[in-house]
């Protein structure tokens, strides 16, 4: 049979493994291959070819494979401490400086435990066993996973409308995984696990270090808003999605979104209080990855403020970039209007000290087409209550307001912190929560199709690791956007998108995947409790904000 890979046509025998082709080729790709995807179809590598194809091999330089990794290594982890800690029982958190973040519940972790798990995940990994994927009716794989006391996961399948859903085998060890893994354990030899009281740090390659390790970054200022989410999600008692589905059924949605939109209005009125009460705070920074919901959280802390008796003076970034012939390439030849040496940064910080001095300054109006400011600009000068809101990429990072000093400033991060997971193993991404909002908006107001975003987003997300998240720890407050309902009112606006995406796409595979995790959720009906001002009307639409 013909294979086409990278633009060539190969003759393989039929029935060919993927495994074996990929062997073929591994010297071809700079990050550890995964999977394949066969005529775009997201496959892992046991699959066994039996007609003509183009296969694409996925290697960990892209997310999509860092994710199979991340997910595999996990199944040894828990297979490890299964084996080691009888009783324990594992909770795969969240992600956290670098790594995942992960629980051991039913012992007291320590240095010595910790070493041990390692030991064995690398005796594990060492012996290359096989990790096999089988389609089980739902019913068995219900009793099998009641068996393995993973309650979770059976509840989870309880309310799917599905006939088979994955389980993984590993020498005795079974799983639910709702995408692929590897074939082996010998896959996994780059890992490393730290103890990071009162759990275990996961640390596998990353797209920036397909074949090595990103060094772990300690961020307790996130670890504290993934800690309070926690708590929250606890209190309402919605850590998995299957305890969410059960509100659903039982009618108490509405109940859930007034909740929820509550301890939003109570976490920004807490923030614009506190900016009230410290009057030596003049500007007020936000900053946050894409699809955040800032928009939405800058408008309703305007709102704060003004009950706080101030008046907000926003200013725009976009007005200070430098002259185009100034403004700095990337490594393709291209302007890098993302950079922050794109902004004077000079004349900036002066109209800002100027601003809070009470002096009059002529802010630019930068003119987009030609490249060049406008030979007049606005005249402004601050009232005394007034106080200088701005939300831009670089908000966090010092090196944007370096002359203005620390106790003038007050930086605010804004991003969607998930507490919510699909079961004890298989966690929901911030990144992925994010990437559906801004699908859903990007349809909903910008006329772009699934395909589109889920295709710009690798873009997206690099200039977030460039610019935003090296200087989260630099904020002096977090607001975690997430409200627990999201996903299954976002839900129903997703899934039509996700469906037009043709298998000739590039974006098919992760549309598919993205659908198959949206089909464990329950819809959420009652849209009409969702107040005007909230966070996710500026992705579904119906907001009373300017956004």
């Amino acid at each position: 049979m013909k294979i086409t890979i990278l633009g060539n046509v190969y003759e393989y025998p039929e029935g060919t493994k993927l495994e074996n082709i990929a062997k073929d080729f591994e010297h071809r790709y700079n990050g550890i291959i995964v999977a394949a995807k066969v005529d775009n179809e997201l496959r892992d590598l046991n699959y066994t070819v039996l007609k003509d194809s183009t296969v694409e091999f996925v290697d960990t330089t892209i997310e999509e494979g860092t994710r199979i990794y991340r997910r595999s290594l996990t199944f040894v982890f828990i297979k490890a401490v299964k084996e080691l800690l009888p009783g324990a029982t594992v909770t795969i958190e969240h992600s956290l400086g670098k790594g995942l973040y992960c629980e051991i519940h039913g012992y007291s972790l320590n240095n010595k435990i910790v070493s041990m798990i390692k030991k064995r995940m690398e005796e594990i990994i060492e012996k290359d066993l096989k990790i096999e994927r089988k389609m089980l009716p739902k019913e068995e794989a219900i009793k099998l996973f009641e068996k393995e006391g993973l309650t979770e996961k059976v509840k989870l399948f309880k309310d799917t409308d599905k006939d088979k859903v994955p389980v993984y085998y590993c020498d005795g060890t079974v799983d639910f995984f709702y995408s692929p893994c590897v074939p082996s354990t010998g896959y996994l030899k780059v890992f490393d696990i730290r103890f990071y009281f009162p759990g275990i740090i996961l640390i596998a390659p990353d797209v920036y270090n397909p074949r090595s390790l990103p060094a772990f970054v300690d961020v307790p200022k996130l670890a504290s808003i993934f800690k309070e989410a926690e708590d929250w999600a606890s209190i309402l008692n919605i850590s998995y999605v299957s305890s969410l589905n059960d509100m659903i059924k039982q009618g108490r949605g509405r109940d859930l979104i007034l909740v929820s939109e509550a301890f939003h209005e109570k976490k920004i009125s807490k923030i614009a209080d506190y900016i009230a009460s410290n009057k030596m705070i003049k500007v007020v920074l936000i900053a946050g990855p894409s699809s955040s919901g800032k928009t939405s959280f800058i408008h309703r802390l305007s709102v704060q403020l003004r009950v706080n008796g101030l008046k907000p003076f926003p200013i725009s970034l976009d007005n200070y970039f430098v002259p185009r012939e100034l403004t700095p390439k990337d490594e393709f030849g291209n302007y890098d209007f993302e950079s922050i040496d794109a902004l004077d940064l000079p004349l900036f910080n002066e109209h800002l000290i100027k601003l809070i001095q009470g002096e009059e300054v002529e802010i630019p109006i930068f003119n987009f087409k030609t490249g060049e400011r406008e030979p007049e600009g606005r005249k402004v000068k601050l009232d005394k209550n007034q106080i200088i809101l701005m939300e831009g990429i670089h908000g966090l990072n010092e090196k944007l307001t370096l002359q203005i000093p620390k106790d003038n400033k007050y930086k605010i991060y804004v991003s969607a912190i998930t507490q919510l997971n699909l079961d004890e193993h298989n966690r929901i991404s911030t990144t992925q929560t994010r990437l559906i909002r801004r699908m859903v908006r990007d349809s909903q107001f910008r006329s772009s199709d699934a395909a589109e975003t889920i295709n710009m987003w690798p873009m997206v997300r690099k200039g977030e690791e460039k610019w935003i998240f090296p200087y989260q720890e630099q904020a002096d407050v977090m607001f975690n956007s997430f409200l627990p309902y999201e996903l299954p009112v976002l839900k129903k606006y997703a899934e039509p998108l996700l469906k037009k995406v043709s298998q000739d796409n590039p974006a098919y595979s992760i549309a598919k995947e993205i659908l198959e995790f949206l089909s464990y959720f329950l819809p959420l009906e009652d849209e009409l409790a969702i107040p005007p001002n909230s966070i996710i009307r500026e992705f579904i639409g119906g907001s009373c904000l300017d956004v």
